[in-house]
């Protein structure tokens, strides 16, 4: 697939600009064509009966399947979140820190993670990066480990700077588990969660899913234990409410996700071609340099495919200027920053639309 075919698969690209996937991918002809096909298929056909539960067993294992193989784990290791944040709850609920307990994560998390983190008893060490150049992350991360610390959590990339955070190196020198928030990271570069003991992503962002999706890699899902449980976590139960937890990961499954949806999120993992992560990467550093030549880039190279720049004046305003010039990006509240997102599917007209707009 050649990339004009590729991106011909997004009809708002004949438009906009689209540069904000780190928010919400764009969708594909496919994608919403694969939901509407699902929806009338419940709509004439019902929503009971063997053959309607068959068939969206068969699209949840199917999704389960291409979602593990985006992140490096097998199936087993799976649940179907409904979000980054879904995840980070999954884990912290399930973790049952206590006060005595420490949590390490950095300044530049979202409250995706952080949410959860202020929802614990556990206390939690906070570590400046955020400002920091990438390769003086570690250090200032390893300084905030304790004997009481019990899980690492943070980002795989930053969503403020766009800067990788030391995820690999801190498990290598430290050994705790660890809880990686991978929202910018799961469809944007390669990724292997299996090197780590959670990993927690959305679908709607960089896989171009639908809304509500994700997932969450769980390295030993018997370690962790089922806090929230939905139907879907038991094989059998009791009248006093005793189950017997499915096996693998699939036992944090949150709830039932609509066939519609999970047909759209099927035929977006479909959609991307194999040369993407390549593809993303090379525009991130040429959107990095156009930007360069005018403002100051906080996003150091070779890291994710997010670009942060530092804007003079109102940022939320220069936002919605942009957007009125059909160039689609964000600002990162309270730091002055704007915030473009580089996807496979990013043309350079695209970042020329955007640096003639600025």
């Amino acid at each position: 697939m050649t990339f004009d075919e590729a991106r011909a698969q997004f009809p708002l690209f004949e438009r906009l600009a689209y540069l904000n996937a780190g928010t919400n991918g764009p969708l594909a002809r496919t994608t919403v064509d694969a939901m509407i096909e699902q929806e009338r298929a419940d709509l004439e056909q019902g929503r009971g009966g063997g053959a309607y539960f068959e068939r969206a067993l068969a699209l949840r294992d199917d999704v389960r399947a291409k979602l593990a193989d985006l992140v490096g784990v097998s199936p087993e290791n799976l649940a179907l979140a409904t979000s980054t944040t879904n995840g980070c709850n999954i884990v912290l609920a399930g973790l049952g820190l206590g006060p005595e307990d420490e949590v390490v994560t950095t300044d530049g998390e979202h409250f995706g993670i952080l949410g959860a983190l202020g929802a614990s008893p556990a206390r939690v060490r906070v570590a400046k990066v955020r400002e920091l150049p990438p390769e003086q992350a570690l250090d200032v991360l390893l300084a905030e480990v304790t004997p009481r610390t019990r899980l690492l959590a943070l980002s795989h990339v930053c969503w403020v700077s766009g800067n990788r955070f030391p995820v690999d190196e801190l498990k290598e020198a430290t050994g705790l588990p660890l809880l990686v928030d991978g929202a910018q990271s799961a469809g944007a570069i390669p990724v292997d969660a299996s090197r780590f003991d959670f990993y927690a992503f959305s679908g709607q962002k960089w896989v171009c899913g639908p809304d509500a999706t994700g997932g969450l890699a769980v390295a030993d899902p018997e370690a962790l234990r089922i806090a929230a449980p939905s139907y879907l976590s038991q094989e059998q139960y009791e009248p006093d409410g005793e189950f017997t937890a499915r096996p693998g990961t699939q036992r944090f499954d949150p709830g039932w996700t609509p066939p519609p949806v999970l047909a759209g999120l099927a035929a977006a993992l479909d959609a991307a071609p194999d040369w993407r992560y390549e593809r993303a990467a090379e525009t991130a550093a040429r959107c990095r340099e156009l930007l360069a030549e005018r403002f100051e880039v906080v996003t150091a190279p070779g890291q994710g495919t997010l670009v942060s720049f530092v804007v003079e004046g109102d940022t939320a305003e220069l936002v919605k200027r942009l957007y009125e010039a059909d160039v689609v990006v964000r600002d990162v509240p309270g730091q002055g920053l704007v915030r473009v997102s580089c996807g496979w599917w990013t043309s350079d007209d695209d970042l020329e639309r955007l640096v003639a707009a600025l």
